[in-house]
């Protein structure tokens, strides 16, 4: 639509923005119309009409089978639509047309804003169907009768209401239509449903709708009951939902005002009783999953701390080393945990993580060996990340340890590339660099026994340790990123 106004028409950004609004609102008219709408816009030169949108109606058979969006009309081959463009009132005059042997009832609704007419609905109704109407037929069509004078007033839709248009509720959800005093006139069997699952034990025609609601919801006290009555009755567009008995339902109020005098209302409403109990279950297990990344943190933390304590008694300098070591790798995996505890999902932002495993390996080397982080990880699952951050672990100690002597200075880089389909990741070094007929596949350092492991086996990458350029050690990892 906006590439079809902008080429073809006049109009500004903020006539565009009425068109967005109407068109976001438009198949609560259609649904009620039993009608197809197409949205037709003068070009900028007057002489001809442009189509640039269309809607669909899900309450009767389509007048159009053809997409007619982007259609361009010579103005006067459609008398209605120069009549409601010129003159600004509903065009409801003429036979009907003939399409494809199908008669069709069309009529024209100006679309109005600040006065001015921006455009032309064309309302078409296929009569293939028509039979005697029903009540909810009936009161379907003077609901839309109404919603299309507000159109033409520029009263309709609501500027300051935001609705999101695929959760409100629909037409056929449900329907109640109020008088001015918001008494109950009509209500859909789907309406009666939803209000019997929140413990009404009576019909709702004759009684006022929010004095009715606020006695089914729970008890509310004060403004809050003032509150739930005045929009229940229908006096503002209003959204809401209202849980009671065994049940919950979404309103949508919307006044009507056909002449510029509100003369009652319609409210949309939507059984989602059960949407709402799969989404308390899902926060549920969100929750608990949480609750178990923390405590599984809590107790790598512990055992952490015990192999600390146990490092400490040792006499020998070779297991208090190892058990030093033991200590970074089962610190890496708490680090996974307690990032994951505080996620909605089963993925984290591993550059954080990067960074912290980084920092912890660097305490063994203060003051002497510089450690960096450039590039992006990006997110990552937990399948990905918990390895990952052992295997960084296990390079980092082992460029720390290995690669610089005792009182020797330097720098280890960590480089991430991520591509659409594989992250590289490079961790060099500017150290000692590697002993001759050293063979990485091969070496049988625990540390690197357990990071082609990992790389290869758990995350089914690459892994290849190199001189780097200069001098030092470059490792190479390229992991497949996970859908």
């Amino acid at each position: 639509m906006n590439e079809l106004v902008r080429e073809h028409t006049a109009l500004d950004a903020s006539d565009l923005e009425w068109l967005h609004l109407l068109v976001s609102e438009w198949q609560l008219l259609s649904d009620l119309s039993f009608a197809d709408l197409v949205l037709w816009v003068p070009t900028r030169d007057g002489a001809r009409y442009v189509s640039v949108a269309q809607m669909r109606p899900n309450t009767g058979p389509t007048s159009y089978q053809d997409d007619m969006v982007g259609h361009l009309v010579p103005r006067g081959r459609r008398p209605l639509l120069d009549a409601a463009l010129d003159e600004g009132r509903i065009v409801r005059e003429g036979d009907p047309e003939w399409r494809e042997e199908v008669p069709v009832r069309v009529e024209s609704i100006p679309v109005r804003r600040d006065g001015r007419v921006l455009g032309v609905i064309a309302r078409n109704t296929n009569l293939l169907t028509v039979r005697t109407p029903s009540r909810l037929e009936l009161t379907y069509l003077q609901s839309a009768s109404d919603l299309a004078q507000m159109i033409a007033a520029g009263a309709f839709p609501f500027p300051a209401e935001q609705i999101d248009m695929d959760a409100s509720p629909r037409a056929g959800d449900g329907l109640i239509r109020l008088d001015a005093d918001g008494v109950v006139q009509y209500a859909s069997p789907n309406a009666l449903s939803a209000y019997h699952r929140l413990g009404l034990a009576a019909d709702l025609v004759g009684h006022h709708l929010g004095k009715a609601t606020a006695e089914l919801a729970p008890a509310a006290r004060g403004p809050v009951d003032e509150a739930l009555v005045t929009m229940a009755s229908g006096w503002a567009p209003r959204e809401f939902e209202v849980e009671g008995g065994d049940g919950v339902i979404q309103l949508r109020a919307i006044p009507l005002k056909p002449k510029g005098v509100r003369t009652g209302s319609l409210v949309l409403l939507r059984d989602v009783t059960e949407l709402r109990r799969r989404e308390r279950e899902l926060m549920t297990k969100d929750a608990t999953i949480r609750e178990i990344h923390h405590r599984v943190k809590n107790n790598l933390q512990t055992v952490a701390a015990l192999l600390r304590l146990q490092a400490r008694r040792m006499d020998s300098a070779s297991a208090r080393g190892a058990l030093e070591e033991a200590v970074r790798r089962v610190g890496s995996i708490a680090i996974v945990h307690e990032t994951l505890s505080q996620t909605l999902d089963e993925r984290v932002e591993f550059d954080e993580i990067a960074d912290r495993v980084l920092a912890m390996v660097a305490e063994i080397s203060p003051g002497r060996v510089t450690a960096r982080r450039s590039g992006r990880f990006g997110i990552l699952t937990a399948t990905t990340a918990t390895p990952l951050s052992m295997v960084l672990t296990e390079l980092l100690q082992n460029a720390l340890e290995h690669g610089f002597g005792p009182g020797e200075s330097g720098s280890v880089d960590i480089t991430a590339t991520r591509g659409r389909e594989l992250i590289t990741i490079t961790v060099q070094d500017d150290g000692r660099g590697l002993p001759p007929g050293f063979d990485a596949q091969q070496a049988g350092n625990l540390g690197l026994q357990i990071v082609r492991t990992l790389v290869v086996g758990e995350l089914g990458g690459t892994f290849d340790m190199v001189p780097a350029p200069g001098g030092g050690t470059r490792v190479i990892l390229e992991l497949p990123l996970a859908g």
